[in-house]
């Protein structure tokens, strides 16, 4: 490594036109300069400069290896700037992982991204939980309690949890009018949870707490195939998704209880390293919590 340095202090004395002015530049002293270049040539054993009292002139040997020092020290600048660039604008690839229910959220967030040109991205969508150093993720989104973890976890926010069904379902089966009711109800599992019991937490409107057992009539590992089941009347379940969200904007889906709350839906991001983080993944985070503080309100 000493090497490396003597020859980037060479190419420093040679662009400088002499020892004092390139000791300036460098924060050193004439005399340590000197001492480099010394070393220097002892090391590759040929004489690199003719030193006068007027100027310095460079030997036959010194000019041919002065091209490869300031190949060297260019080198070193460019990966500099590269770095810089990568801490301060958001560039390379970003990889996000998230649930799928959260497709509509990511390009709604992201979208101030695009005036970006030297970034691109990566959406890993699936309701399996991955491992996040395996596929080079720089963030994951997960919900509800985070498991124990190396990984760095930051809370971006919360979403409202709301039951909802298809208007045909409650129709048939008739409408809850206390959470006690829910258990009489088809209820659709946003995962598999072995039996497919369930405990519900609901706060009502005076503040008063109600757990309710409820037994999954199905459970779905995707919350596609949840929608597409609550949609079509097989039961009640929660809004998680942007599909759910719209139903019940048009009518496909309507509030089940609307005045008993569940527990939000907190939201974390996982990023599998700590200390400072790159441009690409610093502008992502501002982007998803400003995104989901808006669908807190």
């Amino acid at each position: 490594m000493d090497q490396y340095k003597r020859m980037a202090i060479f190419s420093e004395v040679v662009a400088a036109g002499s020892m004092t002015t390139a000791a300036r530049q460098l924060g050193m002293t004439p005399s340590a300069v000197s001492q480099h270049l010394r070393q220097l040539e002892g090391s590759l054993g040929l004489a690199l400069l003719h030193r006068s009292t007027r100027k310095l002139t460079l030997t036959e040997a010194g000019a041919r290896y002065l091209e490869g020092c300031n190949a060297m020290v260019a080198a070193a600048r460019s990966a500099d700037q590269a770095l810089a660039r990568h801490r301060d604008e958001p560039e390379g690839e970003l990889r996000i992982a998230a649930p799928i229910g959260f497709g509509g959220l990511l390009a709604q967030a992201l979208a101030p991204l695009r005036q970006h040109p030297k970034l691109s991205l990566r959406l890993l969508v699936d309701d399996t939980v991955i491992d996040l150093i395996e596929e080079r993720v720089d963030i994951a989104l997960r919900v509800g309690k985070l498991p124990d973890s190396s990984l760095v976890a930051r809370r971006l926010g919360a979403m409202p949890a709301q039951m909802c069904a298809a208007p045909a379902y409650l129709a048939e089966n008739g409408w809850p009018q206390h959470p006690r009711d829910l258990a009489h109800h088809a209820w659709l599992g946003a995962r598999p949870l072995g039996s497919g019991e369930e405990t519900l937490q609901l706060t009502g409107p005076a503040g008063d707490t109600v757990q309710v057992q409820v037994t999954s009539r199905v459970q779905a590992s995707q919350v596609t195939a949840l929608h597409a089941l609550c949609v079509a009347g097989w039961g009640i379940s929660v809004v998680v998704s942007e599909d759910d969200r719209r139903a019940m904007q048009d009518g496909r889906l309507v509030p089940v209880l609307p005045e008993w709350k569940l527990p939000d839906f907190v939201i974390h991001a996982i990023t599998p390293r700590r200390g400072e983080q790159p441009a690409k993944v610093r502008h992502a985070m501002v982007l998803l919590a400003d995104t989901i503080a808006q669908l807190s309100l």
